[in-house]
């Protein structure tokens, strides 16, 4: 059998030509998706590590608690107004923040994140009055708002939309790793240097962070390099090259249309009713209830909230995978999660004497580590019914859920616990009691969802089957 001998036509085609070799060297690239790549990792990355430095400061004031009261001269409900005020500046601000990010882009606010995350850490780190320090904490909370949703906006734009879901989850391990220095070595440091130079040295850790953003980040694959100016580093005529045509919505369309989509609501309220038990007892209750309600010495209890950390990253990275293959896990995800979160603390409360055996404690810990990662899922439900260029204020609104009901969970644990102690003696019956307000915003979260299911699931079927809307448009069209 012979070889068969390309005619001139076919030996002077370009490898561009090649019908077989085209798509094996596009197939990591569909059309009218971002390329992804070591550039895309390298953004996501830098995004990344302002959110961990973000989550660091968050729950530093978890391993800090006691020592917060002390320096302060505070009791339990003034203690949590600290976390509380943060929350609430977080929670109000994140819609605003998505309208930033839509329209100034995520590396404009990631850069004035990083500037009040270390300004206000620099001044909770000086401050000896309770005035002065909760002025610092609603600063750090407003730097913290610009975070996770500028993230996912950054990994929107760089990464195929089909891998958006474990991006998010990975975005969330890594602000995971925060809150594990805080726990791991905060606590220690706080031990050892003291108060101001714990929390000076962390806030200068910012300094750097906003360097790598400055320099490095862009915002999109078409945004050009920092170093040179935009659209110098490839032409217009290189096909390779994609823009996003920016379109100015006003305000209030953009919030309605975002909020009018049952994927948002829905994602809303799963973010609302998964995050706060995990996240109220990381932030702030987790410490008190292991040392004074349990008896633990402070290592022990350092280590058990060490733990809900590493659960929540193994979660995370399982959560990420499943969703991102099988979509239709997300409402499964989420139930488990909720209702056996219930279920464990229910058990842990009942227990005689309210002094629950270690194994029951590592158990509930261990899965309550899936409370963040289950929070995650909640954009999952956004994601696919909002177009990329309303992405940052869907976001927005989704991440709003689970901080207002960390900050009602804070404040309410911490007047119970105050209401049901004698003399500001905090004993396991006391935190029995006060950690019963967790099945209120629980409960009501689990209604909202069962409301708002079959309509989200209808609107995304109604999406999946119209035909598809590029955000990325050829800047150069052949013809």
């Amino acid at each position: 059998m012979t070889a068969s001998v390309p005619g001139p036509a076919e030996a002077a085609a370009p490898p561009e030509s090649d019908p077989v070799r085209r798509p094996a060297r596009r197939a990591t690239a569909p059309a009218g998706e971002p390329p992804g790549g070591r550039a895309a990792w390298l953004a996501w990355g830098i995004g990344a590590c302002v959110y961990a430095l973000a989550v660091v400061h968050r729950t530093s004031l978890g391993v800090a608690g006691l020592d917060a009261a002390d320096r302060f001269g505070v009791g339990a409900s003034a203690l949590s107004a600290f976390s509380i005020l943060q929350v609430l500046v977080y929670a109000a601000m994140q819609i605003p923040v998505g309208l930033l990010v839509d329209r100034l882009g995520p590396r404009r606010v990631l850069t004035f994140g990083v500037v009040l995350l270390t300004l206000g850490q620099v001044g909770f780190a000086q401050s000896t009055g309770f005035a002065p320090a909760l002025v610092s904490r609603a600063v750090l909370g407003c730097g913290d708002a610009m975070t996770f949703v500028s993230v996912l906006r950054l990994a929107a734009r760089w990464f195929p939309a089909r891998r958006n879901p474990l991006i998010a989850q990975i975005t969330g391990l890594v602000g995971l790793s925060g809150n594990l220095v805080s726990t791991a070595v905060l606590a220690q440091l706080l031990h050892s240097r003291g108060w101001t130079a714990t929390f000076t040295a962390t806030a200068l850790l910012g300094i750097a962070v906003l360097a790598l953003v400055a320099t490095l980040l862009r915002d999109s694959p078409e945004s050009g390099s920092p170093f040179r100016p935009r659209g110098r580093a490839r032409t217009a005529a290189d096909p390779s090259v994609r823009r996003t045509p920016r379109v100015r919505v006003p305000v209030v369309p953009q919030i309605r249309a975002a909020w009018r989509e049952p994927g948002t609501r829905l994602g809303m309220w799963v973010h609302f009713t998964t995050q706060f038990p995990a996240n109220a007892f990381g932030l702030l209750w987790g410490m008190p209830y292991l040392v004074e309600g349990q008896q633990l010495s402070r290592g022990t209890a350092a280590g058990l909230l060490t733990l809900l950390v590493v659960s929540s990253m193994a979660c995370g990275l399982l959560f990420g995978q499943l969703v991102s293959r099988r979509p239709g896990a997300r409402t499964p995800i989420v139930l488990t999660v909720v209702l056996g979160t219930g279920a464990l603390w229910a058990v842990a409360l009942a227990w005689p004497g309210g002094h629950p055996p270690m194994w029951l404690l590592v158990t509930l810990i261990t899965f309550m580590g899936s409370n963040g990662s289950a929070s995650l899922v909640g954009f999952d439900y956004a994601r696919p019914a909002n177009p990329v260029e309303r992405l940052g204020t869907a976001s927005g609104i989704v991440n709003v859920g689970g901080f207002v009901a960390t900050a009602v969970t804070l404040l309410g644990i911490g007047v119970l616990l105050d209401a049901v102690s004698s003399g500001g003696v905090h004993t396991a019956d006391s935190y029995r009691w006060a950690f019963c307000w967790l099945y209120g915003p629980m409960l009501l979260g689990l209604a909202m969802i069962a409301r708002l299911l079959p309509a989200a699931a209808r609107r995304e079927a109604e999406r999946a089957s119209a035909p598809p809307v590029t955000a990325y448009i050829p800047a150069a069209r052949e013809g």
